[in-house]
């Protein structure tokens, strides 16, 4: 089996325990699990989380009948947002089929299936033909793959000309001791993290050209900690519902996000890219 077929098959099975699924829906709400934007101390981790869609849906420029796709997408609340707020609809591509059967279920129980997509499939193989999308879409996935350079390729691929990639990503610093970092390495069960700046050089070797982001280090260690608070203070009645193995993993996994962050070797933010119009004028 080849490397990025290991990192994917990993990623799946994990996504797709139970262990991982009940964690997610207790701790983080079920909604939308990923790096939330905190205000205070102490925020609502699922109310964390929707700020962070917020915050990248006003930099994209959707607008009706718009098609994106959402990689990655989880339990599918950003791509319910975005039919909600722009009236477009969405591919959601994820690997868990756990994910995806709950993704099914709340989608249908929004009235929005015959809008949102639910597509078992990677994101480095993306399953759609060339110039599908106006929008590739995508939060704290890409970190799951080894061969990052191959998912930005699949998400060129996949924009139409004037189309958008938006995403956000955990990254390491360009100067992060690897010692200090291989204990997340061997957390992901991978060799390295990318950086925005190697994001910048793939996206530059595609044609790619950089567009609005927004680099907020301090929300990674804000957000772990966070989790990491509520999950020790809920341990108890997770007792019999996750099991006391995975919650002690997770409990020290997260001190190690949470010291990265703190420390700088670790950074997170929001990053896009657009593919620019063949038909565009060329400015004099």
């Amino acid at each position: 089996m080849s490397t990025t077929k290991k990192d994917v098959a990993a990623a799946e099975a994990y996504y797709d325990s139970d262990d991982a699924d009940r964690f997610y829906s207790a701790i983080w709400g079920g909604e939308d699990i990923h790096i939330g934007i905190y205000e205070a101390p102490g925020e609502d981790i699922a109310q964390a989380s929707r700020k962070t869609v917020e915050r990248m849906a006003a930099m994209t420029r959707l607008a009706p009948g718009m098609k994106v796709a959402d990689l990655g997408a989880g339990y599918g609340g950003s791509a319910r947002y975005m039919v909600e707020r722009f009236g477009v609809t969405v591919d959601c591509i994820n690997i868990s089929e756990t994910q995806n059967r709950l993704n099914r279920e709340k989608t249908a129980a929004a009235g929005m299936d015959d809008r949102i997509a639910v597509i078992h499939g990677s994101f480095d193989d993306i399953p759609a033909e060339d110039e599908t999308y106006d929008l590739v879409w995508s939060q704290d996935s890409f970190l799951h793959g080894a061969d990052r350079d191959l998912i930005m390729k699949e998400s060129a691929r996949v924009l139409k000309p004037g189309g958008q990639l938006l995403f956000t990503d955990i990254m390491q610093a360009p100067d992060a001791p690897r010692d200090k970092l291989q204990p997340v390495y061997d957390r992901i069960v991978l060799p390295s993290l990318g950086s925005i700046e190697f994001y910048d050089e793939q996206a530059r070797k595609l044609g790619l050209v950089p567009g609005p982001r927004e680099e907020m280090g301090v929300q990674l260690a804000n957000h772990y900690g966070r989790v990491r608070e509520e999950l020790i203070a809920q341990r108890a009645e997770l007792d019999g519902v996750v099991s006391a193995e995975y919650t002690d993993k997770m409990i020290d996994g997260l001190a190690l996000w949470v010291e990265g962050g703190r420390e700088g070797w670790l950074t997170w933010g929001i990053l896009s890219y657009d593919k620019p119009d063949a038909a565009a004028p060329v400015a004099a």
